[in-house]
């Protein structure tokens, strides 16, 4: 009986002992856990308002076709203290289904028959801000980077840039014959002469 009740005792005495391991574990694991700080820069990317705007080309007559990104990722940096310091350096992705122009067809041809021709899901890019008007814009597509020029303007805590960028430049003859053939005659002029230009206008703009 004796013995009994002692190997009770000790088995209880066990269970709470490993209790209290457990929860000091479980302190100990919180103590480490670490906050990430919180930065003091003015301007931030990422609490901006940002919209991404572009005008491609349709028909001999150069007719723009108007259309947007709805979705840009800060993906490095991003901040400062100056609007032009939060642009600087900054590193950005588009994701290509945030493509919109307001027509659905349109949007679904545009990634099935250009970026998906071109294997390109996201749009990386970096800015780079050289003098007060002028900049660099550093963009991947189909597997290759290129330097695009650009100019902009700080007004208002408004940044708003332009670039022009010709789309041969990463290798995408294919991808503009292909979006062409699927719109043939979409893109046929008065002269009857289907055609897709190679050049895009990109319009960024970001209000702090």
């Amino acid at each position: 009986m004796k013995k009994s009740i002692y190997y009770s005792a000790l088995f209880l005495l066990t269970i709470g002992f490993i209790n209290c391991k457990s929860e000091t574990t479980k302190t100990s694991t919180k103590e480490v856990e670490k906050v990430a700080p919180q930065s003091n820069a003015k301007f931030s990317l990422k609490k901006a308002k940002n919209s991404i705007g572009w005008t491609a080309y349709k028909t001999t007559d150069k007719i723009p076709v108007n259309g947007a990104f709805n979705q840009v990722n800060i993906t490095a940096n991003g901040e400062g203290n100056t609007i032009s310091e939060a642009i600087n350096n900054t590193e950005f992705g588009i994701p290509v289904s945030s493509i919109f122009t307001k027509d659905s067809s349109r949007d679904y041809k545009i990634r099935k028959f250009f970026f998906s021709f071109m294997n390109t899901n996201i749009l990386k890019g970096k800015l780079q801000i050289s003098t007060e008007t002028k900049g660099i814009a550093t963009i991947q597509m189909n597997g290759m980077t290129n330097e695009v020029p650009f100019t902009y303007d700080i007004s208002d805590n408004v940044f708003s840039m332009k670039a022009t960028l010709d789309i041969n430049a990463w290798n995408a003859k294919a991808a503009i014959a292909s979006l062409n053939k699927v719109c043939e005659e979409l893109h046929k002029g008065a002269d009857g002469v289907s055609k897709t230009w190679d050049e895009v206008t990109l319009n960024i703009q970001s209000t702090f």
